[in-house]
């Protein structure tokens, strides 16, 4: 299809979201409101609907008194059942697809319901909108003289009675509209393909010679791509392959670690980033504006939003609120109501405000400690049974600890570095690494993935703290006794870099 056709029909379905779009900026309590008593009347006949009475719910007052706040682990059984084939248990239109994404406390792995509806209404309509929004920002874009390069952390899917189970990733593929696969590199059977060293060479040969104008994948990721392009064709930059490159749409994890590697091999002050702010249980947050890390919360793809605030999180004082009465700056853990079934579901997310017309938000962290710089989502449960395993088997006993990540350094792989201080050191500390990290990869498919064949994340780095540590790093910064502990586990380096400043002291 010609280029000026194609750009007009873009304009056209950019000028109609927008008016959508309007709406919710305008009227933004409203649509929410208007939303959750949809959702409640279409799913009042389920297995769930039934138990809690939707039908006679009339206020949000009486939802949230009614209707639990619920995490994985409670609705595990439910998810089991569905996943053997039962239907109409939390959502009334089949559910046919769950998403696997990393472990919780009592599971390897979670298996996260995708309806049609929210592939329809969530994932597929924000990556129209997020097209819509970058088009309406840049006028001069020439993203459909070529193509997006995407990349995914997709495996192939798996079949189990009569329902398929996957990376979301994979899931988005395989129902991907006819017309995307035009668009779109590499093509959906290298992109699905399951060994990642023989797809990421695959993935390398079939682009290279494409007009590549986009990018879109996780940061950890793509920089790996980017960089084995680089070696295949010895050029220095990305724009030396591929000159027409105008954008790269990122998301899963902090950018910040990787902004200078970026930079270095996509040296354009031109060049535009811009980030998105989604998940297996649905797609939540787009950025619109140029030159901005701020998100907005679109709120009008089947998700209702509440949120806890997080100094009253975990508490007897814990209060959820509705987007109506959230303030400028304070943390709040995310909950979500979904068109796939979950219902006022703990993401384990915890974001801020920055604006609140329109609704803008940065995400904030984690409810708990862990570890996700390159999409391994390593939790401090995964740290602690781990740790406790290996120790039985090495007779080693622990004081301490605490992780965080090594950050990829142009080429060289990210990995995770410990300061353990031993109270029984194990006789051979090599052997004590290489049981974590086997510990580690059967406790977290995430970090499984990351770590095979040290394709993003080398073996972790292990250094034995000296006596009192981590005691002296807690009185250097005045925080002995009460409830200070040390932090376990740390997207950031801040502490690792202390304590190692202090175990050399």
């Amino acid at each position: 299809m010609p280029i000026p056709i194609v750009n007009s029909i873009a304009s056209w379905f950019l000028k109609k979201r927008f008016h959508q779009i309007e709406l919710f900026l305008k009227y933004p309590n409203e649509v929410q409101n208007e939303l959750l008593f949809s959702l409640l009347k279409f799913a009042k006949d389920t297995e769930i609907g039934k138990q809690y009475d939707f039908a006679s719910i009339k206020t949000y007052a009486e939802f949230n008194d009614r209707i639990p706040i619920v995490n994985y682990e409670i609705i595990q059984p439910l998810i089991e059942r569905s996943r053997n084939g039962e239907q109409n248990i939390f959502w009334p239109r089949p559910i046919k697809w769950f998403a696997k994404s990393s472990g919780t406390t009592n599971a390897k792995s979670k298996f996260i319901p995708v309806s049609m509806d929210s592939l329809e209404d969530c994932h597929y309509a924000a990556s129209k909108d997020l097209l819509c929004m970058y088009l309406n920002n840049n006028e001069d874009a020439q993203l459909f003289t070529g193509k997006s390069l995407r990349l995914g952390g997709s495996k192939e899917l798996y079949k189990e009675n009569g329902t398929v189970f996957g990376d979301l990733s994979a899931i988005l593929i395989d129902n991907m509209p006819f017309w995307a696969e035009f668009s779109s590199t590499p093509s959906s059977r290298v992109s699905l393909m399951s060994e990642w060293e023989t797809k990421m060479q695959a993935i390398v040969d079939e682009t290279i010679n494409e007009n590549v104008t986009s990018l879109a994948g996780v940061p950890s990721w793509m920089l790996v791509l980017l960089n084995n392009v680089l070696d295949k064709t010895e050029k220095e930059s990305i724009f030396d392959i591929w000159p027409n490159l105008e954008v790269y749409f990122h998301g899963g994890v902090s950018f910040n670690p990787y902004k200078d590697q970026y930079k270095a091999i996509l040296p354009k002050n031109n060049f535009r980033y811009y980030e998105i702010y989604n998940a297996s249980e649905g797609f939540f947050a787009i950025q619109d504006q140029n030159n901005s890390s701020d998100l907005m919360l679109m709120l009008d793809y089947g998700i209702f939003y509440e949120f806890i605030p997080m100094d009253s999180y975990g508490t007897s004082e814990q209060k959820v609120i509705p987007l109506s009465e959230v303030e400028l700056n304070k943390n709040y853990a995310v909950i979500i109501t979904t068109n796939a079934g979950l219902w006022r579901y703990k993401i384990g997310d915890t974001i801020r405000f920055v604006s609140l017309s329109p609704h803008r938000i940065k995400v904030s962290g984690r409810t708990k400690h862990h570890i996700n710089a390159f999409g391994e989502e390593l939790i401090i449960e995964n740290a602690e049974d781990a740790l406790k395993k290996v120790c039985k088997r090495t007779s080693a006993e622990i004081v301490d600890y605490t992780a965080a990540p090594i950050f990829m350094n142009g080429k060289e792989k990210g990995a995770h570095e410990w300061i353990i201080e031993f109270k029984r050191p194990p006789e051979d500390m090599s052997y004590f690494e290489e049981l974590f990290d086997n510990a580690l990869k059967s406790l977290n498919s995430d970090y499984e993935a990351k770590r095979y064949n040290n394709m993003t994340l080398n073996k972790p780095k292990i250094h034995c703290a000296r006596t009192n540590l981590f005691y002296d790093w807690l009185k250097e910064n005045n925080k002995l006794g009460g409830q200070h502990k040390v932090p376990r586990l740390s997207n950031s380096r801040d502490y690792v870099d202390e304590l190692l400043r202090l175990n050399e002291v």
